[in-house]
């Protein structure tokens, strides 16, 4: 559980460095916030320590051949938090979040892409396990919003600022893409990717002993991974650090013909931290962080509202995130680097597997 800290101006614009460049050194971004390196350096700490900020490295799943999807379970109301805490500690879950008022949660899912070895999607398994009443599944077409980070995070630094940062960090191309063709991905990749989600600023020493390459291959490979926009770092904190404490998910039925224009309008939304296009009922998925209630309100009545093509809207509020972009951390191993949880974990009389 993170603990409660208030951000002040440098810690925003360490944070908003940081959204541009993860991996950028702490020299780097003092001379860019032009405060001295020990200061951004121990700022930093603190506020990884209290698991309140933390870079986390990310791979694209449509890149390395596996799949994204974002997953509706419907609960018994006794077995709601034990589900929640089972899936938190599994490496191919993310954005867990029980949902306020019900028995309903969510979360996102890797699993192989159609035909890949390596058993049953998660979801397969989860109507086996006692307590889950339905599960309801869309797979992620593609990102269409907050890719880069929530704006609410991206705000701090002056343009020039964003520049002197830019010239450093790798630029993504453009389109899916297949990792084979790019760059390669083998086993030593994925145990580089795994050391990045949990510390997206581990040292070159650590992630050479992961792998077992040299300090100048693994250099080499960051680099070219991000290059090919295989790997990219995302600022791991919440929204309620900076006075957003309301998050909502939006589940939206677009009319084929209106999806570009629904799509383009929601990117450009303030309030928009996250959208993609997926299979399913609702064609488009959403989280949209809000000051309050009534800031949603304004929202879904006044921008959302505007858009034509959206046949129909469901909206829900999280009660809480288990569990956000990176592996969960203890308080005690904030310090470190610490291991995945085991792939299974027990859940009352069943196993998810």
């Amino acid at each position: 559980m993170a603990q409660s800290v208030t951000l002040d101006a440098l810690d925003r614009r360490l944070i908003h460095a940081l959204q541009i460049d993860g991996r950028a050194s702490f020299s780097r971004i003092a001379a860019v916030l032009e405060v001295p390196e020990r200061t951004v350096a121990r700022r930093y700490q603190r506020l990884r320590s209290a698991l309140v900020v933390r870079v986390v490295g990310l791979v694209d799943s449509r890149r390395i051949g596996m799949l994204d999807w974002f997953v509706r379970i419907d609960c018994t109301p006794d077995a709601t938090d034990a589900l929640t805490a089972a899936l938190a500690q599994r490496d191919d879950t993310s954005w867990i979040a029980p949902l306020a008022g019900g028995t309903r949660l969510t979360c996102m899912v890797r699993t192989p892409g159609p035909g890949a070895e390596g058993g049953r999607p998660l979801f397969d398994h989860l109507l086996r396990t006692p307590g889950i009443r339905d599960v309801e599944a869309g797979c992620v077409l593609r990102p269409v919003a907050g890719v880069g980070g929530w704006a609410g995070r991206t705000s701090a630094l002056e343009a020039s600022e964003q520049a002197a940062l830019l010239g450093s960090a790798p630029e993504s191309p453009q389109g899916p893409g297949v990792v084979a063709e790019l760059s390669g991905w083998g086993e030593a990749e994925a145990r580089l990717a795994g050391e990045l989600a949990l510390d997206g600023r581990a040292d070159v020493a650590q992630l050479a002993a992961a792998t077992g390459w040299s300090a100048s291959t693994v250099r080499r490979r960051v680099a070219g991974l991000r290059a090919a926009g295989v790997l990219h770092f995302e600022v791991d904190v919440s929204p309620s650090h900076f006075g957003f404490p309301v998050e909502a998910l939006l589940w939206l039925e677009v009319a084929p013909a209106a999806l570009g224009e629904v799509t383009q309008a929601l990117s450009q939304h303030a309030a928009v931290a996250f959208a993609a296009v997926m299979t399913g009922r609702a064609s488009v998925f959403a989280m949209v962080q809000c000051r309050d209630t009534g800031a949603l309100y304004d929202y879904l009545a006044g921008e959302l509202g505007a858009l034509a093509g959206i046949g129909r809207a469901e909206s829900a509020l999280v009660q809480r995130r288990a569990k956000r972009a990176g592996p969960l951390l203890l308080p005690a191993m904030a310090e470190r680097t610490p291991r995945f949880a085991p792939r299974g974990t027990l859940y009352g009389a069943g196993r998810i597997r």
